[in-house]
């Protein structure tokens, strides 16, 4: 047990718990919108045994990669129409590939939806998610986003020999690293969703940073894969150019929400005669 607390150790786990805290946004991001869905006693519930089953699912996924890794890089199939679409896929990358593909849907219909729903405080989809729907939905989304935190932990966790080749991983410091994780998606989740509650602007903001993530794991998988469409091979949304898109977007809503709040603003002055255009022109 000693050995576990070491200097270097702790070093590695605080690399560890910060790489869970930012590959964990998405996935905090996807749990506020699923536990939207049920009502409104029941999406602190959600939330926690949603999280707190993840963490189970994800730690036991843990163990189970870090004993297959070799199996998990092994090729399962490969589709050969050369010069048409050809690939040659593994586990990690279909799991990758058919996740990012079901979290576009899942933003695109969202945001179908709040064009079409009669009342805009109704945005929980085309009716309401039961608990034991959502909670499997938040754990089977999570199990999609540990792959990729799951495999950036095993290369930093990672014991080498003298001569640096991998002789295996340390699985209970990756462990308590998506213990705490779990626990600040916990603190974190009720606080992001009356965010989005208080704020609805920034919902749809939410569901575009949604549909990224879907196409950047689309893209992962895709290049896992080494899928080809008529000899062109697609590329891995870079993480740096996921996070400056995220940032702009960001950046843009705030400035366009502010703008929009000055207008409203305007407007009402004009409608109750109150406003005056030298003034706005000296602020």
């Amino acid at each position: 047990m000693a050995e576990l607390f070491t200097i270097p150790n702790m070093l590695t786990l605080l690399m560890l718990i910060m790489l869970q805290a930012v590959l964990g946004f998405d996935n905090l991001l996807y749990i506020a919108i699923e536990s939207n869905k049920v009502g409104e006693k029941d999406a602190a519930k959600v939330r926690k045994w949603g999280i707190g089953l993840a963490v189970v699912f994800r730690i036991v996924l843990l163990i189970i990669i870090v004993k297959l890794f070799d199996v998990m890089a092994g090729e399962l199939f490969s589709i050969p129409f050369i010069g048409f679409v050809e690939g040659h896929f593994t586990l990690q990358a279909l799991v990758t590939l058919i996740g990012g593909a079901f979290i576009i849907y899942t933003a695109i219909k969202e945001i179908s939806h709040m064009l079409t729903v009669d009342h805009i405080e109704h945005t929980g989809g085309k009716g309401r998610s039961s608990v034991a729907k959502a909670i499997a939905m938040i754990v089977a989304m999570n199990l999609v986003f540990s792959f990729d935190s799951i495999l950036s932990a095993m290369a930093i966790a990672s014991e080498q020999d003298v001569n640096g080749v991998t002789i295996g991983y340390n699985v209970p410091l990756m462990a308590i690293a998506i213990i705490v994780s779990g626990l600040a998606m916990m603190l974190m989740a009720d606080a992001v969703t009356d965010f989005l509650k208080k704020n609805r602007m920034y919902e749809v903001m939410g569901l575009f940073i949604l549909f990224l993530v879907g196409v950047l794991l689309v893209t992962e998988g895709a290049h896992l894969a080494h899928l080809k469409i008529f000899n062109f091979p697609i590329d891995a949304m870079s993480k740096s150019s996921f996070y400056l898109v995220v940032g702009v977007l960001v950046i843009t809503d705030i400035i366009s929400s502010k703008y929009q709040k000055r207008l409203w603003s305007q407007r009402e002055k004009e409608i109750h005669g109150t406003y005056n255009a030298d003034e706005n022109l000296e602020h």
